[in-house]
C-alpha cells in the first residue's frame, strides 16, 4: 500500500478508523507511524522481493518503503484540486508521511525520494503549503528534530562537499522554513538546530545580500531565509547594510560640501560628563535632518579632554549615558529585585522626548557595532520585532505577578470566593494607590471561574502594552528611526538581544587562544604567562572591568571573546608604570614587570580607574 498514493493517505489514521483532513488537523496518528518507522529500521533481515521488472531479489523492508516512496514520486502525488474542492486535504497526507521518514537522512536517497519530495512539496499552492506548516504543529520534538537534521544535512553536504548553491539547495531550504515557521511558536525544537553552519561558514554573504536587496534578480537568497543564519552573519549581514548607508551619507556630504555647503560627513556629539543626557538629547533634537544625519558615522567629543574618538570615545559614551538613563533615581525604569531586570516607568508620561533618545542610543550603538551592558526581559525585544506579549513574558519582568496569575489559572475551586478580584488592575503612583479598570465596568465585575482567563489576558496586555504605550512607543520609534530595515528584521528576538548587549559568556580561555602579541614579547614571554595568570584569577566583575579597560565594553561580542582582535605589545622595560590601551583597537600596551606580583598589582589599579581620556 505504501507505492500507492491513495491507500497512504489513509493509513496510520487516529483510532485506526477513516477521518478527513481539514486545514487544522491530519487525522494522522504519528504515534503510529514513529512506532511502524523503527520497526522497519530495525528490521534488517532480507527479504524475498519480486521487483518491478518481475526479478526476485533480496531487500530488507527498509529498501521496500524506499522503492515505494519513489514510486510515489514517479507521477503527481497531489492533484490540483481547486481551492474550493471538497476532501482536498487528504493527499498531503502523503507528504507528511514521507517528510517523517527517517530513511530521509542516508544521503543515497538524496538524488531520489529527497530532491523530489522538495520538488513536489514547493510545487504545491499556498493554501497546501500553510496546511502542512498547520499539520506539523502536531508532530512532537523528536520527529520534528529529525526531519530538521535530514534537511540540513542534505543543504551542508551540497554546500560543503560540492560548494553549490544550485535549485536542490534554494528548494530544501524553502521546506526547511515551512518546519520553520510550523515551529516558530511552539518551540518544540531550539531555534539553534536551524542555523547552518556551512551556509554561515562558506556564502558569499557580500554578494548574497545585494542580490537579496536587488528584488530584479533575486532568484534566491539565504537572506529571504534568516532561519539558516546564525547571529554572528545577520550582524555581519547589518553591519554591512550600516555601512554602506554610511558612505551614502558621508558622499552626498561631501557632494554637497562642494557646492558651497558647510556638511560635515560624521555626526559629532560634543557632550560633558556631567551633563551628559541633556547634552546629547539638545545635539539629536538640534539635528537637520534628523533621520538621514543619525545614518552618519558617529564621533563623541567629551568637552575638556585630549581623547580623538577612533571607537574607544564612543564606546565609553555608550557605557556612561546607559548607566545614567537606567539609574532609578532619574525615574524612567523600574527595577525587579527577582528577574534583575528593568522595565518601562508607568508613572513617567512626560519623558517621550527621554524615552525616544534611549531608542537613538540603542539604535546608533548597534549602527556603529557597540554592545551595551542594559538588562531588560526579553519581551522588550518581542514588543521591538512586532510579537505580542504572553504571561510568558510577564514570567520575565515579574515573576511574583506571573505566579499568581498563573495560580489562578489552574486553581481548582471557587475562583470568585478565593480570590475576591474584580477586573481593575492596581498601582502605586507616588505614594498613592489607584486603580484602573480592565474593560468598561470592571470595578464591579468580579473574576470567576468562566472568565479568569480574559481577565488574565486583559492583565497582561495592560502591564506590558497599554500601561507604558507611550513610553514604548517613543522608544521604538527613536530605536527604528536609526537602524529599522529589511537587514535588522531578520532577527528573532532572542538574537536582537545578543545584537545589542553581546554575548553573555566570558570565554577568557577563548580571548587567550586569539590573542597576538607585539614589540618582543611572544606567547611564551614570562610576562604573557604572568599575564594570563592573572587574568585568569580574576573575578568575574575584574574581568569585566578589564575588557572595559581594553576595549572600552565589558561586554562580549555577539560570536564571543574567541571572535575578537585582542593585541598586547611590550611597552617599555620593567618600572611602576601602569599598562595602558588603545580601546578603539582592543590593544593593550603592557610594560615588561619584573614579576607576577608587580604586573597583578599594575593590571589592578589601571583597571580599577580607567574612565576618561585625558592625557597623563
Amino acid at each position: 500500500c505504501l507505492s500507492s498514493p491513495e491507500c497512504l493517505c489513509w493509513s496510520f489514521l487516529r483510532d485506526g478508523k477513516p477521518c478527513r483532513a481539514t486545514e487544522l488537523t491530519s487525522g494522522i496518528d504519528y504515534g503510529a507511524v514513529e512506532e511502524a518507522y523503527a520497526t522497519l529500521l530495525q528490521s534488517r533481515t532480507p527479504l524475498a522481493i519480486v521487483n518491478a521488472q518481475g526479478e526476485l531479489t533480496d531487500s530488507t523492508l527498509t529498501d521496500v518503503v524506499a522503492a515505494s516512496f519513489e514510486q510515489l514520486f514517479r507521477g503527481a502525488v497531489v492533484p490540483a484540486f481547486g481551492a474550493g474542492a471538497p476532501h482536498r486535504f487528504e493527499p498531503l497526507r502523503v507528504f507528511m508521511l514521507v517528510l517523517l521518514w527517517p530513511g530521509l537522512m542516508e544521503p543515497e536517497h538524496h538524488n531520489t525520494i529527497f530532491k523530489k519530495l522538495c520538488s513536489g512539496m514547493n510545487c504545491l499552492s499556498q493554501e497546501q503549503r500553510e496546511t502542512l506548516q498547520e499539520w506539523l504543529r502536531e508532530v512532537k520534538a523528536p520527529m520534528l528534530r529529525d526531519a530538521i537534521v535530514a534537511f540540513q544535512q542534505f543543504i551542508t553536504i551540497y554546500v560543503n562537499e560540492y560548494r553549490c548553491i544550485d535549485d536542490h539547495v534554494a528548494s530544501a531550504t524553502k521546506v526547511l522554513g515551512i518546519l520553520w515557521r510550523s515551529n516558530r511558536d511552539s518551540k518544540r525544537v531550539c531555534y539553534k538546530e536551524f542555523y547552518n553552519d556551512a551556509i554561515n561558514e562558506l556564502v558569499d554573504f557580500t554578494e548574497d545580500f545585494s542580490r537579496w536587496k536587488d528584488t530584479q534578480r533575486c532568484s534566491f537568497s539565504f537572506c529571504a531565509h534568516p532561519f539558516v543564519l546564525d547571529p554572528g552573519t545577520k550582524s555581519k549581514l547589518l553591519q554591512l547594510d550600516a555601512n554602506n548607508q554610511m558612505r551614502s551619507q558621508i558622499r552626498g556630504a561631501l557632494f554637497r560640501s562642494i557646492f558651497g555647503g558647510n556638511e560635515c560627513p560624521y555626526l559629532i556629539l560634543r557632550v560633558r560628563r556631567e551633563n551628559l543626557i541633556r547634552d546629547t538629547l539638545l545635539q539629536i533634537s538640534a539635528l537637520h535632518n534628523q533621520q538621514e544625519d543619525l545614518k552618519k558615522p558617529l564621533k563623541v567629543i567629551f568637552k575638556g579632554e585630549e581623547g580623538i574618538d577612533e571607537g574607544g570615545v564612543q564606546k565609553e559614551f555608550f557605557q556612561l549615558i546607559v548607566r545614567q538613563m537606567f539609574d532609578l533615581n532619574y525615574g524612567m525604569f523600574t527595577y525587579d529585585e527577582e528577574s534583575h531586570c528593568f522595565w518601562f516607568s508607568a508613572t513617567a508620561l512626560e519623558n517621550a522626548r527621554e524615552f525616544n533618545l534611549i531608542g537613538k542610543v540603542f539604535g546608533l550603538a548597534i549602527y556603529n557595532s557597540v554592545i551595551l551592558d542594559v538588562h531588560f526581559p526579553m519581551v522588550v525585544y518581542r514588543k521591538l520585532m512586532g510579537c505580542k506579549p504572553t504571561l510568558e513574558d510577564l514570567r520575565d519582568c515579574n515573576p511574583q505577578l506571573a505566579r499568581g496569575l498563573q495560580m489562578m489559572l489552574e486553581f481548582d475551586g471557587d475562583v470568585e470566593e478565593t480570590f475576591a478580584r474584580t477586573f481593575v488592575v492596581s498601582y502605586e503612583e507616588y505614594g498613592t494607590v489607584k486603580t484602573h479598570p480592565l474593560k468598561p465596568g470592571g470595578d464591579d465585575m468580579p473574576v470567576t471561574n468562566q472568565n479568569r482567563h480574559e481577565y488574565v489576558e486583559l492583565y497582561i496586555q495592560y502591564l506590558l502594552e497599554d500601561s507604558i504605550s507611550l513610553q514604548f512607543s517613543a522608544f521604538a520609534e527613536g530605536f527604528h528611526e536609526v537602524c529599522g530595515g529589511p537587514a535588522l528584521r531578520m532577527f528573532i528576538p532572542e538574537e536582537l538581544e545578543l545584537l545589542i548587549c553581546g554575548n553573555p559568556s566570558l570565554d577568557f580561555l577563548a580571548l587567550e587562544e586569539v590573542a597576538s602579541t607585539e614589540d618582543g614579547y611572544t606567547r611564551d614571554h614570562p610576562v604573557i604567562v604572568n599575564f594570563w595568570k592573572v587574568v585568569h584569577a580574576m573575578t568575574l566583575e575584574e574581568k569585566k572591568r578589564l575588557l572595559f579597560f581594553c576595549t572600552g565594553s565589558d561586554r562580549s561580542p555577539i560570536r564571543g571573546l574567541g571572535s575578537m582582535t585582542f593585541i598586547i605589545s611590550r611597552n617599555g622595560p620593567d618600572s611602576d608604570r601602569l599598562p595602558t590601551a588603545h580601546t578603539c583597537f582592543n590593544h593593550l600596551l603592557l610594560p615588561e614587570y619584573r614579576d607576577l606580583e608587580t604586573l597583578r598589582r599594575c593590571l589592578m589599579t589601571a583597571i580599577n580607574n580607567s574612565e576618561g581620556f585625558g592625557l597623563m
